[in-house]
């Protein structure tokens, strides 16, 4: 895997059900590197802290891999890396073969899989309509964050170095595909409960599937 563009954001307002929001979801390409902290990107701007930033989802990463696939639904936008909200655009990553708790070198920063991302109504701002999150969901390929273990700066056209495979077999995407899956596979619950590298907040969540 390989990091093809660095991307950061302002805020952008817009309106939402009668209220003013915003979003910091507008990411774009940056000719300078990131410097990954243990709780966001610096310099980026994160609105909302509940759900975006902090220890599980310091950093966004989406495949490169899969641009043209979207590209063909939505041939009208003003394409650019970013375009996810993603912090680094990563050639090569493919949420099937990362493991949760996989632990890579990029630049500096050493960093720790922890989730998939989650589509919500941010992501439909961006690319104008709310039937994304379907699509979204529907393809399988949500990116993933990462836990910043050691914080660093990370530029275009860093190599991720593999330092700790995770011995639990626990895929990013068997991770997104049991979150919006109507039945939960039980061999999936198990890989998700026994991984040390899943949030506890998610498995609170999930306790109630257990029985």
């Amino acid at each position: 895997m390989k990091v093809i563009s660095t991307n950061i954001g302002g805020a952008v307002t817009f309106e939402w059900n009668g209220a003013t929001e915003q979003t910091g979801i507008f990411k774009y390409p940056t000719s300078k590197g990131l410097f990954l902290t243990k709780n966001d990107v610096k310099d980026d701007t994160v609105i909302d802290r509940v759900h975006h930033g902090g220890t599980n989802k310091a950093c966004y990463l989406f495949s490169a891999d899969y641009y043209n696939y979207w590209k063909n639904l939505y041939p009208d936008l003003e394409w650019d890396w970013g375009m996810f909200g993603e912090n680094l655009t990563v050639e090569g990553l493919d949420e099937s073969k990362i493991r949760v708790g996989d632990i890579y070198k990029i630049g500096n920063a050493l960093v720790q899989v922890s989730q998939p991302r989650e589509p919500c109504y941010k992501l439909g701002i961006r690319f104008g309509t709310q039937k994304i999150l379907k699509e979204f969901i529907t393809h399988n390929h949500p990116g993933t964050y990462v836990k910043v273990l050691e914080e660093g700066l990370v530029s275009a056209g860093d190599e991720f170095t593999l330092i700790e495979q995770s011995k639990n077999p626990f895929t990013s995407q068997q991770f997104y595909e049991l979150m919006f899956a109507k039945e939960k596979s039980k061999d999936l619950l198990e890989l998700f409960m026994t991984n040390e590298a899943v949030p506890q907040y998610k498995k609170d969540r999930f306790k109630k599937y257990l029985s």
